[in-house]
């Protein structure tokens, strides 16, 4: 399989992983059902315009890398804090199993769309266009 489709597969189910992160916070009362998650709306967006529309150029490269390092976080964050970590009651409550297999595969994913699309970056020759 092409790298290119690789990276444009796992951006993708970052995304998808991601706006099931944020609705299960919004419904678990750790993110708060408010306008300030607009701003989670508006980073999806511009990392699904990187992925689709600028794919395979150099600024659709960095917004994937960009925006898979700040989904990589979110896994990290709720394993050390609130959440799965310390005195999270996530284990105990309804839909747990969904919960942290989601926030797993956004870290499995996120990670991959980081070493694909830096290795991407790494590959372009800098001042010529793809």
């Amino acid at each position: 399989m092409k790298q290119n489709a690789m990276l444009t597969i796992a951006s993708l189910l970052s995304i998808l992983f991601m706006t099931f992160h944020l609705t299960d916070d919004i419904i678990r009362g750790m993110a708060s059902g408010q306008v300030s998650n607009l701003v989670g709306v508006l980073i999806l967006v511009v990392w699904l315009y990187g992925t689709l529309v600028l794919a395979e150029r150099r600024s659709g490269y960095i917004i994937m890398l960009v925006a898979s390092l700040l989904g990589l976080g979110i896994p990290v964050i709720h394993m050390m804090g609130k959440g799965v970590g310390v005195g999270g009651n996530i284990a105990k409550s309804s839909g747990a199993f969904f919960f942290v297999w989601t926030i797993i595969a956004l870290g499995v994913t996120a990670l991959l769309s980081v070493i694909l699309s830096a290795r991407e970056l790494w590959t372009l020759q800098w001042g010529q266009p793809r």
